[in-house]
């Protein structure tokens, strides 16, 4: 089996706000970070301005992962096709053969030629290594393509990039068995699989931690969508640190010896640097 990999790709998503916007709406869910009874108490005694002490912020690029995985296949196998025939019929001649009618079918033999294909996109948090279909909503956002060891550099100095804990190659693993499938067939003509894509996505997160009566809570803000929530992480541990792009290149040398499910290890050949697919 000839599987065929894409060259990685880095891509940072154009942030659509700035750190000050971000402060100022993630200031509005202060209160709702503290938990539903700090919320209540709010509606019954509106909380001072004084109350609140935001402690740190931070903008940082968080990672997931998209890959594009494809297969074709092509295939012979024999066939036999029974065919209702009215009570009466004893045997009919047809493509040269004599069939008997038994129990009121006669049964053709053919020849069936097969093409199947499977295409499948799969993104994944690269935090949680956990599928995660709703980072779609970040695809249609413009990125900017750039190597690895310029992640830091095109993000900025006082931007966190986060490394991803999850590695390419246990992710193409994932990618190609939900392509991979067993085919009945007497005879396979071509057996293509195939990743067309292997991208790691970089999207904007605003985050601020505040400090009320001796407890501290995150907001966070989403750079591309707007969106306000509570209950999130900061990342200041990696503020500073530079990623090393080590870590993130060359998927293709440990993908080499992966072990796919549904296809024999033998018949592996990892071949790198397909042309790439968006879409």
């Amino acid at each position: 089996m000839n599987v065929e990999l894409a060259d990685e790709r880095f891509l940072i998503l154009k942030d659509r706000f700035s750190m000050d916007h971000a402060e100022g709406r993630a200031s509005t869910k202060r209160i709702d970070a503290f938990g539903t009874l700090a919320k209540v108490t709010g509606f019954l005694s509106k909380p001072k301005e004084d109350e609140f002490e935001l402690v740190y912020r931070e903008r940082r690029l968080q990672p997931f992962w998209r890959l594009v995985s494809a297969a074709d296949y092509v295939y012979e196998r024999t066939r036999r096709y029974p065919v209702a025939v009215p009570a009466a019929v004893e045997t009919v001649a047809a493509y040269g053969q004599t069939l008997t009618a038994v129990d009121g079918q006669i049964t053709f033999e053919g020849l069936e030629t097969c093409r199947e294909a499977v295409r499948k996109e799969s993104l994944y948090d690269a935090l949680t290594r956990q599928p995660d279909a709703t980072l779609s909503k970040y695809l249609g956002f413009e990125g900017i393509a750039v190597e690895a060891d310029r992640l830091q550099a095109a993000a900025g100095e006082e931007t966190i990039v986060v490394p991803p804990v999850a590695k390419a190659p246990e992710l193409i693993r994932d990618a190609l068995s939900g392509v991979i499938t067993r085919i009945e067939a007497d005879r396979v003509i071509e057996e293509k699989i195939r990743v067309e894509a292997v991208e790691l996505y970089y999207r904007p997160i605003y985050a601020f931690r505040y400090r009320r009566q001796g407890k501290e809570a995150v907001v966070e803000f989403d750079g591309l969508t707007g969106d306000v929530t509570t209950g999130g992480a900061t990342f200041e541990t990696y503020l500073g640190k530079v990623l090393d792009p080590a870590f993130l290149i060359d998927a293709g040398v440990e993908a080499a010896t992966l072990v796919i499910p549904g296809a024999r290890l033998a018949e592996i050949i990892v071949t790198k640097g397909i042309a790439l697919a968006r879409g």
